[in-house]
């Protein structure tokens, strides 16, 4: 093989020093700088070492034994362990709930879950951007330009934070609700730095008969230990990111209710054909084995007690951040914090973030 192509076997240094070089710089910034931003974080060695492995080579469009390609036999071992390690991470029942490990990152994972349960111009309500909200839940501009593909393709009207409290108002939005009558209303966001109230959008759901969709991309490493309310009592689908709290690989999951509805007799959840189908074929190609082997990897970690003990110093230290910047007249949305997130309001500083 060396002799068709000299460069296989080349160490990274050697092959490519400008690359090596500017890899060597961006190690050196996170070494050295103070990191702020939540929705970053550092994987661990191991996660490394799995996106750098022979895995990036293979190609398996399809699931699990339903392949079209060949050779797939320790690729679907590990998308196998993969799918369960995530079902253990959030203490799921298997019988109850199943997990697309596929998408290759949050959007994609929102947009096949939109594009399973939904048909193109029904609505949808998210938390709006400016209130803490994502792009991916449905944004336009004041003016009316719709940004995201979820604005484009589905009709959209946010729900927001209550201006003087920075809360979520929940009356409002069961009253946009009742109005609106949403198809999915998706809780979630990316700048919130309070608890979610599950079961307030569950009954708003309900009374329109809507899905409800939890995006829990930015808190879904607190979820898995305990550190935060769990989505999954109430909500019909979650999503999420892998690579914030969760400390993994840049990917995404779809977890999703399976087998009897209870209360229903004869009925049966439909999720999981529908949003397997929204993935591969209708939205992506063949999955990324390199960065499932790492979310394998990443999955296992977050069952250690060590990841436990992790975030509850990511919590304190939040809130003690919080705490400090308040005892020195600085104004905070919503007043502290009850997870990973400080948001600041700079307004008074003059600054616009």
């Amino acid at each position: 093989m060396e002799d068709l192509f000299p460069m296989a076997r080349t160490p990274l240094e050697q092959a490519d020093p400008e690359v090596f070089g500017l890899i060597e710089e961006e190690r050196q910034r996170q070494k050295c700088g103070i990191e702020l931003i939540a929705s970053e974080n550092f994987t661990s060695l191991g996660v490394m070492q799995a996106l750098g492995s022979v895995l990036t080579n293979k190609y398996s469009e399809g699931l699990p034994g339903a392949r079209y390609y060949g050779g797939n036999e320790v690729v679907d071992k590990v998308e196998n362990l993969c799918k369960k390690r995530a079902l253990d991470a959030f203490d799921l029942d298997p019988e109850k709930w199943g997990v697309n490990v596929q998408p290759y990152s949050g959007s994609p994972a929102n947009f096949a879950v939109y594009t399973a349960l939904l048909n193109p111009h029904e609505r949808v309500m998210g938390l709006d951007l400016p209130s803490g909200g994502h792009l991916t839940h449905g944004y336009y501009t004041k003016g009316g330009k719709k940004i995201s593909a979820t604005s484009i393709y589905f009709e959209s009207l946010p729900y927001k934070v209550n201006k003087d409290t920075g809360y979520i108002d929940y009356d409002k939005l069961e009253e946009k609700a009742l109005d609106f009558r949403p198809k999915m209303i998706i809780c979630g966001g990316s700048a919130y730095p309070r608890d979610w109230d599950y079961a307030r959008f569950r009954a708003i759901a309900d009374k329109v008969g809507a899905y409800l969709l939890a995006d829990m991309a930015h808190i879904s490493g607190l979820v898995a230990a305990g550190e935060a309310a769990s989505p999954f009592e109430y909500c019909d689908v979650v999503t999420s990111t892998t690579h914030k709290s969760l400390r993994g690989p840049r990917s995404g999951l779809i977890f999703f209710r399976k087998g009897p509805i209870e209360g229903k007799e004869g009925a049966s959840y439909d999720y999981e054909d529908k949003i397997n189908f929204a993935v591969f074929p209708s939205l992506q190609g063949g999955p990324h084995n390199h960065q499932i082997g790492a979310l394998c990897v990443a999955l296992k970690q977050v069952k250690d007690p060590a990841f436990k003990k992790y975030i509850q110093k990511v919590k304190s230290n939040s809130v003690s951040l919080a705490d400090y910047l308040i005892s020195k007249g600085y104004d905070l949305v919503t007043k502290g914090t009850e997870n990973h997130l400080v948001l600041w309001n700079l307004r008074p500083q003059g600054l616009t973030g």
